[in-house]
């Protein structure tokens, strides 16, 4: 089977037991850096040496066929250099050819940026969304954002130490500037620091320049003050437009906290 295994983020104290059994154990481990891997297991003291098979963004679909054969005769150990294989890493591939080709897929829990950055930056945690990493170009990054700027989930994004300081510049003028924004730097690492305010503020707290690996968790977009007379005009608009009523009165309800059944059956009186 396919097993994948979370790895340190930064702090090898916090790899599991489960972890360090499997790499003790392990005969075939596909990791994203093999000298990565390589520092893993001399760090965490583990004397086995398995054979080791690269797979990163650009070897992952010709490793595809090896690691399936291999995965049917025995386990093969999944690792990404940092956190959960698939989550903004290789793996994701693997793990939907080994999901059809029927080859069992289980994982070793453990560390993760995102949770990690959630639970410390002092913003709402009981719903959010993963951007991963935001396009590089100007242009598209500020469009992606523009998108992004109503949802009412909070938001995680990873972003490059390089490309920080013009993200959050971006982000401020997107969001608002007085959107709250923390942004989480080296976690679990010596230099940890996590920089809260608003999106000013922190845009402002980068421009000279920041160093390390960083995530960017973004509170959500307050729900827009409506009346529900204007929202079931919305919910009607957007019917109009040819979207079906439930999904018309469940979009209006999500951007204004208005009761989505409300909406629907007001809708449906006021409908021609």
């Amino acid at each position: 089977m396919l097993v994948l295994g979370a790895t340190p983020i930064g702090n090898l104290g916090d790899a599991t037991r489960r972890l360090v059994d499997a790499l003790s154990t392990a005969s075939v481990v596909a990791a994203e850096d093999t000298r990565v891997t390589q520092r893993l297991l001399a760090g965490l003291g583990v004397e086995n040496r398995p054979r080791l098979v690269s797979l990163n963004e650009h070897t992952e679909r010709d490793r595809i066929p090896e690691l399936l054969a291999l995965a049917e005769e025995g386990d093969v150990l999944v690792l990404s250099d940092a956190g959960m294989p698939t989550v903004s890493d290789p793996g994701y591939r693997l793990v939907t050819a080994a999901v059809e080709a029927g080859i069992r897929v289980t994982v070793l829990p453990g560390p993760s940026a995102v949770p990690t950055a959630l639970a410390v930056s002092g913003l709402p945690t009981d719903r959010f969304a993963f951007e991963g990493f935001p396009p590089r170009r100007p242009a598209e990054r500020r469009a992606a954002l523009a998108a992004l700027a109503r949802e009412p989930r909070t938001l995680v994004f990873f972003e490059s130490p390089q490309r920080l300081a013009d993200f959050l510049a971006d982000l401020a003028a997107a969001f608002g500037p007085e959107r709250r924004v923390a942004v989480c730097r080296e976690l679990t690492k010596l230099h940890e620091e996590v920089v809260r305010g608003t999106a000013a503020e922190v845009a402002a707290w980068a421009a000279d320049g920041v160093r390390g690996e960083i995530v960017v968790v973004v509170a959500g977009a307050a729900p827009v003050e409506v009346s529900e007379e204007d929202a079931v005009g919305q919910v009607l608009a957007l019917v109009g437009e040819g979207v079906r009523l439930r999904e018309a009165s469940a979009e209006v309800a999500e951007a204004t906290g208005l009761s989505r059944r409300s909406l629907y059956e007001a809708a449906l009186r006021r409908r021609p």
